[in-house]
């Protein structure tokens, strides 16, 4: 791993006491509001700027990430979405969101190693508590979030409270990976994965959610592909990553052609059924303006066809930044999963594999792309996933592998 300037002692303490608060902060907030991830992560950012360092290994990705966002930002100019205010601009939102957001998870590299190991068991207990209180949840029909709206004197109606405190399935989804790891090796609790594990199961099924499960089992899978074969693993999942960004489109025309689309959009339950009708709107509109898009955010404008947004990142970019945009999010992910390459065996990169292919999934088929919450809880992810990498007991492995100074080097050994 190559190295920059490194913080002082003081910033490295301080780095991994903001890591510590705001992982302290996560279970209440993704049972209860997650929205706030947004806040609470810029926040984290803005306490940590100082950290901020780009490193060599950084550069392929922070080159897709400061492309995307630039064509995103340009292609406002003839998108039919106009921001009233500042506030609603969704490219001042993600040009700040780079920025901060890249600076927590910075903070999280050069987290003291006190700080940091206090940090990583918050993770896990707080994870851990996360989870027990989504099992009780999934058990109780969502009595414990019902029970606070009554509480405040803001009453919700049964079905909604359980979409509201479903939500937090998706927070431990993306959180349990990093902190099951940081149980075993860190806490040295190995039993606090089972209210994770059961955190995220039990309420999936009793209260119908299957984008969790799904997740579930695609992480295990890269995380599995990841630790077994340490070198090809991330590679694999790179070609995943990059077969989906540019190919989202081509397999919905394809699927149709084939007279499958219409029969499963008819036989699967309803919620996939309005997600797949999504999916059709957005690629008869790709074809429009296949190669600069319709523009950020006009995903907006295709109600009712498509509502907010397609569900689905793919599709979005390819709607809304074209060519272009799906290009620049195919690198990021190449990079960002071929990078994980290693010739000797790390479970924090098998961790860390499977966390972003977590999220891939969720993004595939749950949130807009632009989501500021949705790309905090995912900052928040690899900020727990880059302070288990820099814990003493990896660092051996990783001091044998040579820096990667480009996306192209990946692939050349």
């Amino acid at each position: 791993m190559s190295r920059t300037a490194q913080p002082g002692p003081k910033l490295a303490a301080w780095c991994g006491w903001v890591m510590a608060g705001g992982l302290a902060l996560t279970p209440i907030i993704g049972w209860l509001a997650p929205l706030a991830f947004a806040p609470l992560l810029t926040i984290m950012g803005v306490l940590t700027l100082p950290a901020l360092r780009i490193e060599e290994e950084d550069r392929p990705v922070g080159i897709a990430i400061v492309t995307l966002v630039l064509w995103a930002a340009g292609s406002s100019a003839w998108s039919p979405f106009t921001a009233k205010d500042l506030g609603e601009s969704t490219a001042a939102k993600l040009i700040a969101e780079t920025v901060v957001f890249f600076a927590a998870i910075c903070a999280a590299r050069a987290a003291a190693p006190r700080s940091r190991t206090v940090a990583l068991h918050v993770l896990a207990w707080g994870t851990a508590l996360l989870g027990l209180i989504l099992l009780i949840e999934g058990l109780t029909g969502a009595a414990l979030y019902r029970g606070v709206r009554d509480a405040i004197h803001d009453p919700i109606r049964p079905d909604l409270g359980i979409a509201k405190a479903a939500e937090g399935l998706f927070i431990l989804a993306m959180l349990a990976p990093a902190a099951a790891l940081s149980a075993v090796r860190v806490v040295r609790a190995p039993w606090l994965v089972a209210p994770m594990v059961l955190g995220l199961v039990v309420p999936a099924v009793t209260l119908g959610y299957d984008a969790p499960l799904i997740a579930l089992v695609v992480c295990v899978i890269a995380g599995l592909a990841t630790a077994a074969w340490p070198t090809w693993g991330p590679r694999a999942l790179a070609l995943v990553g990059a077969v989906y960004f540019l190919g989202a489109p081509a397999i919905v025309w394809a699927v149709r052609r084939s007279g499958w689309y219409d029969v499963l959009e008819k036989d699967v339950p309803l919620s996939w059924s309005q997600r797949m009708g999504y999916w059709r709107h957005a690629a008869d509109w790709i074809s429009d303006h296949p190669l600069r898009g319709w523009g950020l955010d006009a995903s907006r404008m295709f109600n009712p066809g498509i509502k907010l947004h397609p569900h689905d990142s793919a599709l979005q970019i390819w709607l809304e930044l074209g060519l272009i945009g799906a290009m620049a999010a195919a690198v990021f992910w190449v990079a960002l999963l071929a990078g994980m390459g290693r010739k000797a065996r790390d479970p924090a990169l098998a961790i860390s594999g499977a966390t972003a292919m977590a999220y891939l999934t969720f993004s595939a088929v749950s949130f807009g792309v632009w989501q500021e919450w949705w790309l905090a809880v995912g900052s928040l992810a690899a900020l727990a996933c880059a302070g288990l990498q820099r814990q003493p007991a990896h660092a051996k492995a990783r001091a044998s592998v040579a820096p990667r100074p480009s996306t192209a080097a990946v692939f050349s050994e």
